[in-house]
């Protein structure tokens, strides 16, 4: 049976609010000790953070941020639009445990293998097809194709990918139990590095010889 678009609405705002209500005991990240800390991403050092500027140079454009509004870029090579709202674009997420990120995917777009090493990450399809899909250390493989208003859960520091498997445009937001959960993107945390991986490690890994890796990374920095 069909739900109405009315409380279809409902359902889906319902699970925005699931995922995305902070949980702070849950947090990867340390506790906070005070009520804010604005980050200064001016400072001159830091500590496992960023340390708080002043509380009188503190605003409530802090702790607003619009930049999830617009649709992501998705002319690259993985038809992948990415906007962070972490701590460096959020500066008044500073010690609270949590970020987010919205994704769009153009068709047949593919949000390539990676990993947070500091966060597990929850998210909620808002529009069109996916399919999700992480690797655990005993290397067995989960995945299911959702639709909007379903959820997912990639355990911190996995394996994960999300790939476009509908006909138009898709797009999911995620939540992070850290400020600034990092990612390492297999591909390009392989064939990218500064300086680069020597060719003899990637060939032994891969099993195949310079050409192959040269026309990967040729193909990688289109």
């Amino acid at each position: 049976m069909a739900i109405p678009s009315s409380s279809a609405h409902q359902l889906l705002f319902c699970l925005l609010v699931l995922v995305f209500t902070p949980f702070p005991s849950h947090s990867a990240d340390p506790d906070p000790l005070q009520d804010i800390c604005v980050a200064d991403l001016n400072a001159t050092f830091s500590v496992n953070g960023y340390p708080c500027k002043p509380a009188s140079q503190v605003t409530s454009e802090d702790f607003f941020f619009d930049g999830m509004s617009k649709e992501g870029n998705t002319s690259n090579v993985f038809g992948l639009g990415v906007i962070r709202a972490d701590v460096q674009t959020f500066p008044g997420l500073n010690t609270q445990g949590i970020s987010m990120v919205r994704a769009d995917l153009a068709p047949g777009g593919l949000n390539p293998p990676h990993t947070h090493p500091r966060a597990s990450e929850s998210g909620v399809v808002i529009k069109g097809k996916l399919l999700v899909g992480f690797v655990t250390t005993d290397n067995v493989f989960y995945s299911k194709v959702l639709t909007a208003g379903e959820m997912f859960i990639i355990p911190r520091g996995l394996i994960h990918f999300q790939l476009n498997v509908g006909e138009g445009k898709a797009l999911f937001l995620v939540a992070f139990n850290s400020q600034l959960p990092g990612v390492v993107t297999d591909a390009t945390s392989l064939f990218f590095t500064t300086p680069p991986i020597p060719n003899q490690v990637l060939t032994k890994t891969f099993q195949v010889g310079d050409e192959v890796i040269n026309l990967i990374k040729s193909k990688l920095a289109a």
